[in-house]
This record gives structure tokens, C-alpha cells and sequence, in this order.
């Protein structure tokens, strides 16, 4: 078997909810930042310059033009390396990680850029016949294609998931989220940008979660149990086995599945990652779900067999409490696991799984294990 590709560097910028203090930075001008930094970062863990071969970054709602080239530009890399803009909607970010290796493991040696970039304070407004709209299908007609609050709901619904064990979840994220704030655990992975230090979302949710009215009539979902859509970027540094010390990649899964409750899509993915990396759950040191929803998160524990609590699932907090920029978010799950794991100083073989369900039905997940 091909050796791993490896993730030798992670950084990102802090989320910042959107139309607050990110609002005004473009999609290329918030990953040009954390490129440079995930460079810099692997060039100083190999001892090296490291070559690199393209610039893959996971983009949803941003303006097209193929942004990955523009922030390749803007981090200063050479004019020679080219870019490629990656939509999988939320789970662009893993997706275009796991794109990067494939290239590698394909049998081109040189490193990658990878990651994701989203600006939705700069998304532009989309219109058809002058018709504004919101957000292109994930699904044709004939096909349910509910809105992600929509599907959130429906999801709880579908699995009876009661509003308590919402609010639970929700408050458990941002008290993990402000604990690993308190003792420095995001220091090392982010790449402050327009006055920006740190992730704008993370509060005090507990106190106000039980009074928050519910999104729709009868329903469970209520704005706290909603991650906040933020503006921000993350990138790795993808490189051959053997270049230093990080996360290689055992295997990726992408899956399709039902659009009427696209929330499911990590679980199957997971799965298939986990049989192809020939291990499964209780081998798994560290999980990073993008959370959007927090009914998301519980359907997906419960289809894997987790509980709601398990320390091993989103321990610094997750998206609810750090905030949700679309395309961005696959990969700050990534940057994440290296802090967690490699930065945290696990023994080399620990396993950690990253993840997102996707608009539409889809799954994104990748099994990464700590090579020393």
C-alpha cells in the first residue's frame, strides 16, 4: 500500500460572525494569512523550503473567480503554482484536503496547500431574471430540498430528539470552548486578522439557552442550537510520508444519501472511513464534527454509537460554540485534530476523525493517525 500523506502544519484564521469584524475581508484576503502561516509553520518543521504544488481551498458562496488562485497569489507563493476552488458545500474544506493527497499518493511527491475559505458577511447576492435568491438548489425538482434550518428541525423530529438535549449539547460546546480558551489551547492554531484574536461566537450560552423561543411552531430548533454562519479560514500543509512529524491520512470517504435529511450524511461517512482505515469507533482517540446543528451533531453520535458527552467528540467545542463559515469548515475541523492531537502531544498511532454532513445529503469524513 501507497504511504499516507501527512499533515505536517494546520492553521486558521479566528471565526468571526458574520457582519461583525471580519465582515469587510474578502474570501482570498482571509485564507492568504493562514496559507502563508501553514507554509511558514512546515518550512520550519522540515528544516527546509518546502515545494509546493498547488493550492486546493474548499469555497461555497464567495464571488467564483477561483479564489484558491487569488489567495495563492496574495500569500506571495510563486506565480507558478496554480489554485483550484473545491465546492462541497460544508464540507468543501475536508473535501479539498482530501483532494490534496490524492494528488500525492497518485505519485506527485511535492507538498500541497489545502483547506477552506468562506466570507459570508462578502457572499454576494445571487438573482436569476433579476430574481434575487438565496442559495442555489442542493437538489433538483422532484427531489426534497428543505433549507438547513429546515432539515435541522426535521431531523430532530425524525429521530425524537427532545429540545432538552438541544440546549444540553449546545451548552456543553461553548463551556468546552471558553475551558480550552482558559488554558490556551486555540494559541498556537490561529492567525489573528483584522484586530480578530479570537472566535466572536464562544459566550456564556448556558444562561440563555432555556429562554430562547423556538424556530418554528412546536419545534425543538432554536437559534442557540444553531451554530452562527461566521466568516474565516483554515489551512494544512499536505506532504509525503515521511517529510515531519503530523497527521496521516489512513483514509477519506465521501457518501451520498437522503436530501431530505442531509444532517445524517457524516455518520455512513464515518463508517466508511473507519472500514477502510481498518479500525472503528472505540479506536478513535479524538473526534471533530462540524456541528452546525445541534441535532445534527446528537443524530450522528447516535448512529455511531457515541454519547451526547463523550469527551473524545468536539473537546475544545465545536461549531455551535466557534462559529460556522460554510466552506471553511471541514478544514478548521482538521487544524482542530493537529492541535488535539499532534500539538497536544499524543503518542504516534492515536486516531482522530474529522467530519461533515453536507447540504443535499452528503458526507465528508477522514481518519488521520499521529505519525512521530
Amino acid at each position: 500500500m501507497t504511504e499516507a500523506p501527512v499533515v505536517i502544519a494546520a492553521r486558521r484564521t479566528p471565526i468571526g460572525t458574520r457582519g461583525r469584524a471580519l465582515a469587510g475581508v474578502h474570501v482570498h484576503e482571509l485564507a492568504a494569512p493562514v496559507l502563508r502561516a501553514a507554509l511558514d509553520d512546515a518550512e520550519t518543521a522540515t528544516g527546509t523550503a518546502v515545494e509546493i504544488a498547488d493550492v486546493l481551498l474548499g469555497n461555497c458562496m464567495g464571488p467564483g473567480g477561483n479564489p484558491a488562485r487569488l489567495a495563492a497569489l496574495a500569500a506571495g507563493l510563486d506565480p507558478a503554482v496554480p489554485g483550484g476552488t473545491v465546492d462541497r458545500q460544508c464540507g468543501s474544506g475536508l473535501a479539498a484536503i482530501l483532494d490534496a493527497a490524492a494528488a500525492i499518493r497518485a505519485g506527485d511527491g511535492r507538498a500541497r496547500l489545502a483547506g477552506g475559505a468562506e466570507s459570508a458577511s462578502t457572499a454576494p447576492v445571487r438573482s436569476i431574471d433579476g430574481v434575487p435568491y438565496d442559495r442555489a438548489p442542493f437538489a433538483p425538482a422532484g427531489f426534497p430540498d428543505p433549507d438547513m434550518v429546515r432539515a435541522a428541525e426535521d431531523l430532530a423530529a425524525h429521530d425524537g430528539i427532545a429540545r432538552s438535549r438541544l440546549d444540553a449539547h449546545a451548552a456543553r460546546s461553548h463551556a468546552r470552548a471558553r475551558a480550552a480558551y482558559a488554558e490556551g489551547r486555540f494559541a498556537a492554531e490561529l492567525v489573528p486578522l483584522a484586530g480578530l484574536d479570537h472566535d466572536d461566537a464562544v459566550g456564556g450560552a448556558e444562561r440563555v439557552l432555556p429562554r430562547l423561543p423556538a424556530l418554528f411552531p412546536g419545534g425543538a430548533l432554536t437559534a442557540g442550537t444553531s451554530t452562527r454562519i461566521g466568516d474565516g479560514a483554515a489551512a494544512v500543509v499536505v506532504a509525503p510520508s515521511g517529510t515531519a512529524p503530523g497527521l496521516a491520512l489512513r483514509a477519506g470517504a465521501i457518501v451520498g444519501g437522503d436530501p431530505a435529511l442531509p444532517g445524517l450524511g457524516a455518520a455512513p461517512a464515518i463508517l466508511r472511513a473507519l472500514s477502510a482505515a481498518e479500525c472503528d469507533v472505540r479506536t478513535i482517540a479524538a473526534f471533530e464534527l462540524v456541528e452546525a446543528f445541534a441535532s445534527q451533531s446528537i443524530a450522528v453520535l447516535d448512529r455511531l454509537g457515541i454519547a451526547d458527552d463523550d469527551p473524545r467528540v468536539c473537546a475544545d467545542g465545536g461549531a455551535l460554540a466557534l462559529g460556522h463559515p460554510w466552506g471553511a469548515s471541514g478544514a478548521v475541523a482538521v487544524v482542530r485534530l493537529f492541535s488535539r492531537l499532534v500539538r497536544g502531544g499524543a503518542p504516534a498511532g492515536t486516531l482522530g476523525v474529522a467530519a461533515a454532513s453536507v447540504g443535499g445529503g452528503l458526507g465528508v469524513a477522514a481518519v488521520f493517525e499521529v505519525v512521530r
